[in-house]
């Protein structure tokens, strides 16, 4: 006796479902690359440092 409709999109729901939780666990992950991205930004301007020279906020500055 074959399934009946219902009980085929209740196991395409679950499948689903179960899919969702699997991929929002991998987005929780935390890579390596992100602490030093955070470290990579300016603390004075907040904005991204390219290299490992000064930021463009700081080149102007003469002591």
């Amino acid at each position: 006796m074959p399934g009946s409709v219902s009980d085929m999109v209740v196991k395409i729901v679950v499948l689903f479902l179960v899919a969702m939780g699997v991929l929002a666990m991998f987005g929780k992950l935390r890579f390596p690359g992100q602490k030093r991205l955070a470290a990579a930004k300016c603390r004075k301007c907040g904005r991204y440092r390219i290299g490992k020279g000064q930021c463009s906020c700081e080149k102007g500055r003469k002591p």
